[in-house]
């Protein structure tokens, strides 16, 4: 691993309060990622199911875990199930973990082999009535390829039919939504690298810089503080590619007087930060630019001190789209009386802006949460209004990082220049 060591403490307290949560008499199984052809004999680079890792620290592939809190024999209410190293594999893809390096990193005791989990499995269920599965219940995503958890929970229910079939993850949800102290330091982490990244970005950027460029200066600065690399494909846009909002060809060339907006976080021990900031290529806002980054600015402020306990990214979002339309009527984009006569269900705010202004940040850079769920302390939002006029070649998004607390919001990337002065002075001093 490129990061320090994580304390197991944290994935023990993690299992713990899983096990708080389940019903008597339950297991759960949580299965890994798989590992992803990518073309030929390759496989794309390996990254942990973000649960599995959240409950065991373990990266390593072809790992479950079994957890039954309640079991008869203590050795199978938290259990682990890893590859037995193997000399011929190892000499071609490397070291494989021991199960003492298992027990260490992820704090469970029993730690066993793979080849003993069908039987291991079938023991503890003949003896329990509710068996949580595991599966990825994002709202927005939905694949063409069933990941691991879903087909061998297929199997499973084929195997074992009469069990009480549970749902695993509103449970992770409730739990991954309250960062732990630990997980906190490691977010701030993924910032003060991510930070890192856009500094060298303003030192080196200039007219006629290829996108791609640019972002070989953040992932080789990622690399240099122990990142994973990033946390999603990064979006570098410049001039008019900044109004396609999930542009990552980052191909073209950055131009005299174009802005560049970029989107990009270091990923740090599996968490991600999610930062954007929109600068001028040659170091300087024109007026225009100016007027419309600060109005940007303004209401990435207003819409940081909405991120307290009790309201929620849904009635944030509302708020931010009347704040905008204010700013585009200031901007010249349309008129107040032409707002009056708009068709309410096509309104022209959204010619401009058209995307939330936050989303859960974890594990995942979308992570498990709801944009109806009330805010809590210890949960970790974004916050990214943005402005985008085609017909400008001007798009600008301004995203920072929000811990929500009871003493108000606390922005873990509050060093990083985000003011026009900021961004010109460091890009003069280059």
């Amino acid at each position: 691993m490129r990061y320090q060591p994580i304390h197991p403490k944290l994935f023990e307290y993690n299992r713990q309060n899983l096990a708080k949560l389940m019903k008597p008499k339950s297991v759960a199984v949580l299965q890994p990622a798989d590992q992803y052809p990518r073309n030929g004999d390759q496989y794309f680079t390996y990254r942990q199911q973000s649960d599995l890792f959240y409950l065991t620290g373990i990266e390593q592939e072809k790992t479950v875990l079994l957890m039954a809190p309640g079991f008869s024999n203590e050795k199978f209410q938290e259990a682990l199930f890893i590859l037995k190293p193997d000399k011929k594999l190892e000499t071609w893809e490397g070291h494989k973990l021991t199960r003492e390096e298992a027990r260490e990193i992820s704090g469970i005791d029993n730690v066993f082999w793979l080849d003993d989990f069908e039987t291991t499995l079938r023991e503890v269920l003949l003896d329990s009535e509710n068996f949580y599965l595991n599966s990825n219940e994002s709202v927005k995503f939905v694949t063409d390829v069933p990941e691991r958890n879903h087909r061998v929970a297929v199997e499973l229910r084929e195997k074992f039919p009469l069990h009480n079939y549970q749902r695993l993850a509103p449970l992770m949800k409730q739990l991954r939504q309250i960062k732990s102290e630990p997980e906190i330091d490691l977010i701030r982490q993924a910032c003060k690298i991510t930070n890192k990244a856009f500094d060298r970005v303003m030192k080196t950027i200039k007219p006629g810089m290829k996108e791609y460029e640019v972002e070989a200066e953040i992932i080789g600065e990622f690399i240099r503080n122990g990142a994973n690399g990033h946390g999603y494909a990064p979006i570098i846009a410049s001039g008019r590619n900044a109004c396609m909002l999930h542009y990552v060809d980052n191909d073209k060339t950055c131009e005299e007087g174009d802005l560049v907006l970029m989107d990009f976080g270091a990923e740090y021990a599996n968490y991600t930060a999610d930062m954007s900031r929109t600068i001028p290529v040659n170091g300087k806002f024109t007026p225009r630019q100016k007027a419309c980054y600060d109005a940007v600015l303004d209401v990435f402020k207003q819409a940081r001190e909405m991120m307290v306990p009790g309201n929620t990214i849904d009635k944030v979002n509302k708020a931010v789209e009347k704040m905008m339309e204010k700013k585009m009527i200031t901007l010249g984009l349309f008129t107040a009386e032409e707002v009056e006569k708009q068709d309410k269900k096509n309104p022209l705010y959204f010619n401009y802006y058209m995307h939330g202004v936050s989303h859960p940040l974890g594990l995942d850079v979308h992570d498990v949460g709801s944009k109806y769920e009330p805010f809590k302390a210890g949960m970790v939002v974004t916050c990214e209004p943005g402005l985008y006029i085609e017909e400008e070649n001007l798009g600008i998004r301004i995203e920072n990082d929000i811990l929500i607390t009871n003493d108000g919001p606390v922005d873990l990337m509050i060093d990083i220049p985000i003011e026009t002065d900021e961004i010109e002075a460091a890009m003069r001093h280059a």
